[in-house]
């Protein structure tokens, strides 16, 4: 059973955390706006997209990156937006009504309180969501979150590739393949999620090859919310 830490509200670790920043920029927006509004599908409007974008600052997905591949901007075109979308409704943090996604009395319990918001959301985030659905491939990583967190949480101490945590899980992979399935399952998976709730920092990488060369470190964040088996312990055992 992995265990999480309360985060004080005021922690300046939170910072670190895409999700909570994204999140609370969306409340504000609410708050200013009286909710968000929705199309006939229920996806957030386009307005609201392009103002996710420039505001979110989400990496891999800034507003730069999202209308270098589009022209217009839908809730679909930003992979990020439709997990928090996802996420605040099954949470009940947020709902629809009459045309507009709105907080409940949960959500709006949550304004304010940064540290509340990122111990209900990781654990779901990382443990509960379908991170397979922006994949074209389906593999899954062989291994659990337990494993995962507790081989990352020596490996990554001082900063490690994604070549390096792929080897300490899964041993070398195979030259003659041109594509590592493993380590790409492994990214859109664990490393990337655990990134975007702010536990671990990509350093990306530019090419074919980024994943395996981008640098991934824990940060302030890690120490602060995760408690966990290897905290001061010998580096675990491999996989393979």
């Amino acid at each position: 059973m992995i265990a999480f830490r309360d985060v004080d509200d005021a922690d300046p670790a939170l910072l670190h955390s895409p999700i909570v920043r994204a999140i609370e920029k969306t409340f504000a927006y609410i708050a200013e706006h009286g909710g968000i509004a929705l199309t006939p599908s229920k996806a957030f409007k386009r307005s609201f997209v392009h103002w996710a974008a420039a505001q979110f600052e989400w990496p891999g997905y800034s507003e730069a990156d999202l209308f270098a591949v589009n022209k217009v901007l839908n809730e679909m075109d930003f992979g990020p937006l439709m997990d928090l979308h996802d996420m605040m409704i099954a949470l009940k943090i947020g709902r629809h009504y009459k045309g507009k996604f709105k907080l409940t009395r949960s959500g709006q319990s949550l304004v304010g309180h940064p540290g509340r918001l990122f111990g209900i959301i990781t654990p779901f985030y990382l443990f509960e969501v379908d991170h397979l659905r922006f994949s074209r491939r389906g593999a899954r990583p062989l291994g659990n979150w337990d494993i995962f967190l507790n081989v990352l949480n020596v490996e990554a101490e001082k900063g490690a590739t994604g070549g390096d945590i792929r080897r300490a899980l899964y041993g070398e992979p195979d030259n003659n393949r041109f594509f590592d399935e493993t380590l790409s399952s492994l990214y859109v998976q664990v490393l990337r999620p655990l990134c975007w709730t702010g536990l671990l920092h990509e350093n990306r990488s530019d090419g074919l090859s980024r994943t395996e060369r981008s640098m991934f470190t824990k940060t302030p964040l890690w120490r602060t919310a995760l408690r966990l088996a290897t905290d001061g312990k010998l580096r675990p055992r491999t996989l393979h």
